[in-house]
């Protein structure tokens, strides 16, 4: 069905008259009688009884009713197609691993969507390993998380390093050092998080090329959660410190040295300027503006 005679036919309904639907279309009125005639054709009905007034036919009737749904559909339609081309419309999927899930990104998509309100941004909790499996797949568009495993295929930028800080109970017997380093931690139980967590491989690899031995441990699923474990008294952990600051009632924080100050977390995508001009292409260099730090390098993943 030609679309264009379809809104012809709705112009003719609404004034009554086939020349003035053809005066706003900017259509010969023979023009607009051959639409018409075409449109009746390919329906197989009659839809108008033409006279001194026109008059729709119960199949007209039903055309018309029916007709302003579609019309309405297909102007949002290329609305929404004009939108994803020029980049304020449109449907971006992220993976996040946390901290920044929920301690950075909330008020940035706030913002963001307040810019585009026509985008629509889903959000993803996970890993570094279980993102790229994501992006590899197709599943999401772009991750905020630690650099991938090398061979992975991904492209990696850097934008910021996560401060770390070693959060203890209240007069446990490291807090009354002001610096704390990987062979403190003999001795004592050590919260740590996921065996898949790259933050708690790399506490592994610097607690071992200092020499210390592996401490005792007590593994904790979640980071975030991480805080509420050393108000309970059960050990201490390494926390990004933008998750403990100020320090919860009952815990301390002390300065971490050597090679567990921090990490470099980013963005990881497919490709390097894959989403140029598309929703999410707007929303990386946003985030490139708020959380980018100017750290050097961008890092293919093979």
């Amino acid at each position: 069905m030609d679309l264009r005679a379809l809104k012809t036919f709705q112009l003719i309904v609404q004034h009554g008259s086939f020349i003035r639907a053809a005066e706003e279309m900017n259509y010969a009125q023979s023009t607009v009688t051959m639409q018409m005639q075409k449109l009746e054709s390919e329906l197989g009905v009659q839809l108008m009884e033409r006279g001194r007034t026109i008059k729709l036919t119960e199949a007209g009737r039903l055309l018309y009713g029916q007709s302003l749904s579609i019309m309405r559909d297909m102007e949002q339609l290329e609305e929404d197609i004009a939108g994803l081309q020029k980049g304020s419309a449109g449907h971006v999927r992220i993976g996040v691993t946390e901290p920044t899930a929920s301690f950075r990104l909330p008020e940035l998509i706030k913002w963001f969507l307040d810019l585009y309100p026509r985008v629509r941004v889903s959000i993803e909790f996970g890993n570094t390993p279980h993102l790229s499996g994501r992006l590899l797949a197709g599943e999401l568009d772009f991750a905020l998380c630690s650099a991938p495993e090398v061979g992975s295929g991904l492209y990696f930028e850097p934008l910021f390093r996560e401060e770390f800080v070693a959060l203890i109970p209240a007069g446990h017997l490291l807090s009354a050092k002001p610096l704390l380093t990987p062979v403190d931690f003999k001795d004592h139980r050590l919260l740590i998080t996921a065996a898949s967590c790259p933050y708690r491989q790399k506490l592994e690899a610097a607690i071992q090329e200092s020499g210390g031995t592996r401490p005792d441990t007590m593994e904790i699923g979640s980071m975030t959660a991480l805080k509420y474990y050393v108000l309970s008294g059960l050990g201490i952990a390494l926390v990004p410190r933008i998750t403990v600051e100020p320090a919860p009632e009952g815990t301390v924080i002390r300065e971490l040295g050597g090679t567990l100050v921090d990490m470099v977390f980013g963005l990881l995508t497919r490709s390097s300027g894959h989403f140029a001009g598309s929703a999410a292409g707007r929303l990386i260099h946003y985030l490139r503006d708020e959380l980018g730090e100017g750290l050097p390098g961008s890092l293919p993943g093979d």
